[in-house]
């Protein structure tokens, strides 16, 4: 273990605990920092040098912590972090097989002990070997510190903006209630470096793993089930063509169902057909026969027509749920599964391009997909996006429900200004304490300081009688 790992472990804790004990925002990409460079010197001194694959696995983990930074809702903030955390498992372990991609992250939580241990015996190792310089190190360091506060303490006195500026470069350590919180965030920066570092210079061989390849079918065996699943998925989308063509109002006299019974009813068991055809896939491709030429294009043929029927089933999967919003808004679980639908059909197609060129890139594929969707979802602001959705319903047809848009982040505000008063004051009003107080910049959104612009300009200014007497306002986004 270098000295630069360990500094630079030691600077991920002190980091983690002065910038993460209030909040997320740009603090998380202030500490992966150092902890980057904790791996980085690990890796160098094992002579493990940066490849293609490490850059962009790196890079796709930075993007995605770029998402708390912009945004305040909590749910796609939380997949950005998950999501950082498996590709930054990835940067550091490498691997190009399906256990690297997916156990790659096991990996990096694996190492935490051994890290530990490990960063025991490089620091045993240079106490014996540097006591005659660690003194001045410390009694250097102990001098600087005592430099800097006295001398900050002072131009503080001397000037309030620089003192204010101090106040919000500094945390506030004064809180006793907040010590017990910056030793854990220390510790867990600390812990999570020396992972890093360590995963970085001895990764786990997942690519080594071998998976039993699954016992081939013969011709008949194989190929009559998916044969018989193909016809099927056939006859379902010639239904889906003939509703589209012969309009949905014939389909909905024929069958009973109202438009939302027939939208709500078809969307859910879609997607559960979705998931369900890719395990097919997996069970086939394992078992798929492999005698000769002529097996590779059955399994070809068969498998792309497949999959070229479950496009269309995800289309119209998409399309019911767009008839869904579009009768009842939308809402936080909607625009998820959406979202997952659409990532799935890309998947799909993924598939289907590894049956042509072969699937030793589908893995890392997959992997890059996810990140790139998560990524996606994040900046798009889902929160914000079903505020301006609802917003421009209500618009149109009056109808909004107030109680579900009061539960949403402060991405949502923006569009909710655009509402008239006094409905734009009655839900702006719930988010007026949530901003009362600021916390430093390094632990606050974008989406956060934009909101609390807004409502600095026009502030929420709710009559209880107006916002109490608001029944034409309850639509029921849960219908």
């Amino acid at each position: 273990m270098t000295t630069v790992t360990l500094w630079a472990a030691l600077a991920a804790g002190l980091v983690a605990a002065l910038v993460l004990a209030e909040g997320l925002g740009v603090n998380l990409l202030l500490a992966a920092v150092p902890a980057a460079v904790a791996a980085w010197a690990a890796a160098r001194r094992a002579k493990r040098g940066p490849r293609p694959w490490t850059v962009v696995w790196a890079a796709a983990g930075l993007a995605l912590l770029v998402v708390p930074a912009l945004r305040d809702a909590g749910w796609p903030v939380f997949l950005a972090v998950a999501g950082a955390f498996a590709m930054g498992a990835l940067a550091l372990n490498g691997g190009r097989s399906w256990a690297a991609v997916l156990l790659a992250p096991l990996g990096l939580c694996g190492a935490t002990v051994p890290g530990l241990a490990w960063a025991a015996r490089g620091l045993k190792e240079r106490a014996a070997g540097t006591s005659g310089r660690l003194g001045p190190v410390l009694r250097g360091t102990g001098v600087a510190v005592v430099l800097l506060v006295v001398f900050g303490a002072l131009f503080a006195g001397a000037d309030a903006a620089f003192a204010d500026l101090l106040s919000n470069l500094v945390p506030d350590l004064e809180e006793p209630a907040d010590g017990p919180l910056r030793l854990v965030t220390f510790v867990l920066g600390v812990v999570g470096a020396l992972a890093a570092a360590r995963t970085a210079a001895a990764p786990v061989p997942w690519d080594r793993t071998r998976v039993p390849a699954g016992r081939p079918r013969g011709r008949t065996e194989w190929a009559l089930p998916l044969i018989v699943l193909t016809v099927l998925f056939a006859a379902f989308n010639a239904v889906q063509l003939a509703v589209l063509f012969g309009g949905y109002d014939a389909v909905l006299d024929k069958t009973g169902l109202t438009y939302s019974e027939y939208a709500r009813q078809g969307f859910w068991q879609l997607l559960i057909v979705t998931l369900l055809f890719l395990v097919v896939v997996i069970v086939a491709a394992r078992t798929a026969p492999r005698s000769g030429p002529r097996d590779r294009v059955l399994v070809r043929g068969v498998l792309g027509v497949l999959c070229a029927l479950a496009l269309v089933v995800v289309a119209s999967a998409v399309r019911r749920m767009d008839m869904y919003v579009d009768a009842y808004g939308l809402t936080r679980l909607r625009i998820s599964v959406l979202a997952m639908e659409f990532w799935l059909g890309l998947v799909i197609v993924l598939v289907m391009a590894a049956g042509v060129w072969g699937a030793r890139w589908l893995p890392r594929a997959v992997a890059v997909s996810a990140a790139a969707g998560v990524l996606a979802f994040g900046l798009m602001s889902p929160d914000a996006l079903i505020a301006e959705h609802n917003v421009t319903r209500y618009t149109a047809n009056g109808k909004i429900d107030r109680a579900y848009l009061e539960g949403l982040s402060v991405d949502a505000v923006p569009a909710l200004d655009r509402l008239e008063e006094p409905l734009r004051s009655c839900l702006l009003a719930e988010y007026t304490d949530e901003l009362d107080d600021a916390p430093p910049w390094y632990a606050t959104s974008w989406s956060e300081r934009e909101a609390r612009r807004i409502l600095a300009d026009r502030p929420a200014d709710p009559d209880p009688v107006s916002c109490d007497v608001g029944s034409r306002w309850e639509d029921d986004l849960y219908e």
